[in-house]
């Protein structure tokens, strides 16, 4: 069907894993008739998890698009994974919508992770709803599971419908006054919980209600969608996706009070310097997108997912992306119903599309139509910083190039996958968020571009320095025949404060070593800087003096000083009690209550330290510490395993500190270094 933006709804689904999003989507569908039989997840059927990997493993793996009609809206509903390990693919696709529908197990309820992403939809001023799933469980207390998201989401959340007493279908709270036995609560008391809350933004209209006036329903839609873009409503509907109980009830909800693009809160973009730049819904002007999604496929190229925030994107039109100087040209335009595409002449705005072969698009990118829009960029969006990791290699190294091609895919469909190349250490680190995020990108890497990928725990990249004052020298007399080589360096290194760096100072004087040779010195003394003194790692934060020396005015060669600089600081070093560092990380970790202790026992043990803790409204608990970065290679499962698989973690880079006396020595002893002639 034509339609306008005006008739937009784009919503995501977000919530944990197994809570029923993909069956939820799947239902909606299906009672929309936009699919003829609805899927099921056990069996591999559904619209949204058409990845054979999402199919074997039974749970949706990223963001899906499904495009359909449903009455007089169009909406474009996106099924988002619900497992921790895949929270950056989730949070990279809000960005496309105005609406999120936060889904709930009714067996479960409300758990730490579910908060988490709940909090991150409302930072960004989404619209937010919850849909309480599987609400005919056997001995499910839906009263008690209402009342818990009222206590962990907010008491802004209100029932907009109920369910009956059989749990066999809803009665609708608020658009024609339905009467019913419900299952908990009442219609009267439910619509009046709503009524009262949504006026309270309007005082002409809460005049109006005190006075046991009619309210008019124009009024009543302008204060429910205020109530929704601030926050002050968040309505809850109830479920049952495997049976449809409920779905048509939360297509009305959806259809009729849902935001469409001009109701919503508008989009963050940023320009320049400014914090802040307007982009018109309205406009029929210039064209301005956001991709908030990749795909890469083998056979069909790379596909950007592309959200319309301003003008009328057509086939045949010539878009730039960020700044580039040369405009790309958009062809079979399509949109999406999962696996499914269908192409389309013109996305307007608001609207979400597809477009096939967009092979220098990348994630994040702004599309523009007009040179006036270089610069504008949407405001970033704080991803989790990918902590797990792992080090990969292929035992052929002909593969090397197509295993660099693969990673450089894999991360630009994944914005929370980082590939980092240690230079110091020669390793490739995959890093990502999680044990289970990691297991399903190597797969990929294994199955899908036919690698074969053998991975390690990274090595740690320790550092090495000193703590006093030292002098060192070293007279370099080589005699071959012939010409022969010659220099002489005192130099004395001394400590420098930490992130101070390398510090190297020429206090000769009277040239008795002359001044062309100097940089032989310092590049004797960065040989060892690099690769170390007494461990075979980077050292750091020291400051070498070069202040006597001698020449000989035939056989002193740049090869002879550097020789001498690299011996005479590596004498001086072993005098300025060297010490090795290791990395220390800040990390906060979320676990739950009961398990608190425990969990700051086990950081103790590994070295670490509490330095704080604060307690959650769902009861769980925010731990802030530190700790080795070598204890925490491995960390993800054993955190697991002591929480329960409750727990989650974060971690960042704080500062270096010296290593245990045992540890220095087994480096030490295992440092073989090269000598050189």
């Amino acid at each position: 069907m034509a339609y306008l933006t005006q008739d937009i709804l784009n919503l995501a689904l977000i919530g944990g894993a197994g809570v029923g999003k993909t069956t939820v989507a799947e239902a909606m569908l299906y009672k929309a008739e936009a699919i003829n039989a609805q899927g099921n997840v056990d069996a591999g059927t559904t619209v949204a998890d058409y990845l054979p990997r999402e199919k074997s493993m039974q749970h949706s793996l990223a963001p899906t698009v499904c495009s359909f009609d449903c009455g007089a809206r169009h909406i474009n509903l996106i099924d988002n994974p619900g497992f921790p390990d895949f929270i950056g693919r989730m949070l990279a696709a809000l960005p496309a919508v105005e609406s999120v529908a936060i889904v709930v197990d009714a067996n479960l309820g409300v758990d730490s992770h579910t908060m988490k992403i709940a909090q991150y939809a409302a930072d960004r001023n989404l619209c937010r709803m919850v849909i309480v799933n599987k609400m005919d469980s056997e001995n499910v207390d839906l009263e008690a599971i209402t009342e818990q998201i009222k206590e962990t989401l907010g008491s802004e959340c209100l029932p907009i419908n109920l369910p009956n007493v059989d749990l066999s279908d809803v009665v609708d709270c608020f658009f024609d006054g339905s009467t019913g036995d419900t299952n908990f609560s009442s219609v009267e008391e439910a619509h009046e919980q709503i009524i009262d809350q949504i006026v309270e933004i309007d005082e002409d209209l809460m005049a109006l209600y005190l006075d046991e006036e009619e309210l008019p329903e124009e009024r009543l839609h302008e204060v429910f969608e205020q109530s929704l873009r601030e926050g002050h409503l968040v309505p809850i509907c109830y479920t049952s996706a495997l049976t449809g109980a409920g779905i048509d009830s939360l297509l009305t909800t959806m259809t009729r009070l849902m935001p469409n693009p001009t109701e919503g809160n508008p989009a963050q973009f940023v320009s320049g310097d400014a914090d802040e730049t307007s982009i018109d819904l309205e406009s029929s002007g210039h064209v301005v997108g956001h991709v908030f999604n990749v795909v890469e496929d083998q056979f069909k190229g790379r596909m950007a997912l592309l959200r319309v925030h301003q003008g009328t994107l057509r086939n045949g039109s010539q878009m730039y992306v960020d700044d580039a100087r040369k405009a790309m040209k958009i062809q079979h335009l399509t949109q999406l119903l999962g696996e499914q595409q269908t192409e389309i002449e013109e996305a307007v705005a608001g609207d979400i599309c597809a477009i096939p072969r967009a092979e220098d698009v990348k994630y994040n990118a702004v599309m523009h139509d007009s040179h006036d829009e270089d610069g504008v960029r949407m405001k970033p969006i704080e991803l989790p910083i990918p902590v797990y990791g792992l080090a990969i290699s292929t035992p052929d190294d002909s593969n090397a190039q197509k295993v660099s091609e693969a990673l450089q895919t894999v991360a630009i469909e994944d914005p929370s996958i980082a590939v980092d190349h240690v230079v110091a250490l020669n390793e490739t680190v995959l890093r990502g968020l999680g044990e289970m995020h990691l297991r399903v990108v190597l797969e990929e890497l294994r199955e899908d571009h036919g690698l074969t990928i053998d991975t390690r725990v990274p090595a740690i990249e320790y550092r090495e320095t000193i703590t006093a004052a030292a002098e060192g020298h070293h007279r370099h007399k080589k005699q071959s025949g012939g010409a022969g080589q010659f220099g002489e360096v005192y130099l004395k290194v001394e400590p420098t404060p930490r992130g101070v760096g390398f510090v190297f100072e020429d206090n000769i004087v009277g040239g008795v070593i002359p001044g062309q040779f100097i940089p032989a010195v310092e590049k004797g003394v960065l040989q060892v800087m690099q690769t170390g003194a007494i461990s075979g790692h980077e050292m750091q934060d020291i400051k070498v003096s070069v202040y006597d020396g001698k020449h000989h005015s035939v056989d002193s060669k740049e090869i002879a000083f550097v020789q001498a600089g690299k011996r005479a600081f590596m004498d001086a070093v072993a005098k300025a009690r060297p010490i090795v560092m290791e990395p220390i990380v800040d990390i906060n970790l979320n676990v739950p209550n009961d398990c608190m202790g425990d969990v700051a026992g086990d950081l103790s043990s590994m070295g670490g330290m509490v330095k704080g803790s604060e307690v959650q409204p769902d009861n769980s608990v925010e731990i802030q510490g530190q700790a080795p970065l070598r204890e925490l290679q491995t960390y993800h499962s054993r955190l697991s395993s002591v929480s329960g698989g409750r727990g989650s973690y974060s971690m960042q880079f704080s500062h270096y500190a010296p290593i245990q006396a045992q540890l220095q020595k087994e480096l030490a002893e295992a440092f073989h270094p090269v000598e050189e002639e």
